[in-house]
């Protein structure tokens, strides 16, 4: 069934399926007046899409309620300022890879260079109307895995059970200095000044408690690879506690690093381990350690 043309030009179609077939058979259905070749040419040239993705096979199957459009030129994807890094995609959820110095969302200062704006784009370029919403979100300067949900409903669910169903978490972090002991737990009060930073005290009154947990993976002469777990949520928690203890992340000036021998930010989230808020499965999603980062033995 055809169920419109893309506005503004006459020469892509879009169609809805209604039984399952090959997708040849089903582009001879759709295109009578059309031969074999031609139809074989349109595949090759990736000039067909299903559901979103260009498909060139003429033995592809298609189903009832995919969507398959066709053009005699090739639809534009949306580009993206950085290589987009999928790490994990199913129905309800996808996680990719936020660079440094990238926000996730918008701030009143910027509203569209964002990882939120950015995927959105390339995301609602694949499926027309749809939108995707952050579960989880890292500083400006902190790279690592973000995770969207496709519905607000999914949103919901995994924001609200965030305690429940998280399992693990870790960032990489590297500090300055040889920290001694080589493992250990951290835990302090924070609270955020009018200034925007974030302080720590050991007075129970003082803030929100806030705990890490941390291990040496590798040291070097002036600095060490750590795996930090936050077992709270709070702002800057683990910039503020690793300084606090002597070793603030390289390139953290704001939290008294004095070194930047990566040319960034040494925080990283790397591992997330959490129940799936529909199938009930557990979803491990790992991510490279970035530039710099594997200067250092995991």
């Amino acid at each position: 069934m055809k169920i419109g043309r893309k506005p503004g030009s006459e020469r892509i179609s879009t169609f809805k399926v209604k039984n399952e077939s090959s997708l040849f058979d089903f582009m001879q259905q759709a295109f009578k007046e059309k031969s074999k070749t031609s139809i074989k040419q349109l595949l090759a040239n990736k000039l067909v899409q299903v559901d979103g993705q260009f498909q060139t096979h003429v033995t592809f199957t298609v189903k009832p309620g995919n969507v398959v459009t066709v053009g005699k030129k090739e639809i534009k994807q949306v580009k993206l300022p950085f290589h987009l890094n999928i790490l994990f995609e199913d129905e309800y959820l996808i996680a990719v890879v936020k660079p440094e110095g990238l926000l996730c969302n918008a701030t009143e200062k910027e509203k569209l260079k964002t990882l939120a704006t950015y995927v959105g784009a390339h995301f609602k370029a694949k499926n027309p109307g749809k939108l995707l919403y952050l579960v989880n979100r890292l500083d400006r300067d902190t790279s690592g895995i973000v995770v969207f949900a496709k519905s607000m409903d999914i949103k919901t669910l995994m924001v609200n059970s965030w305690g429940e169903t998280m399992k693990n978490s870790s960032f990489l972090a590297i500090v300055e200095g040889v920290v001694n002991p080589k493992e250990g737990e951290i835990t302090s009060y924070l609270r955020e000044s009018k200034a925007m930073k974030v302080h720590a005290s050991k007075n129970q009154t003082y803030g929100n408690e806030a705990v890490t947990e941390y291990i040496t993976i590798a040291n070097r002469k002036n600095s060490s690879m750590l795996e930090v777990a936050q077992r709270t949520n709070v702002k800057n928690q683990i910039r503020v506690q690793l300084q606090e203890i002597g070793h603030p992340i390289v390139g953290d000036k704001k939290y008294g690093a004095k070194t930047n021998p990566i040319g960034r930010l040494g925080l990283h989230f790397y591992r997330v381990e959490f129940i799936h808020p529909i199938t009930k499965k557990v979803v491990e999603i790992k991510s490279k350690a970035p530039k710099g980062f594997s200067n250092y033995e995991l």
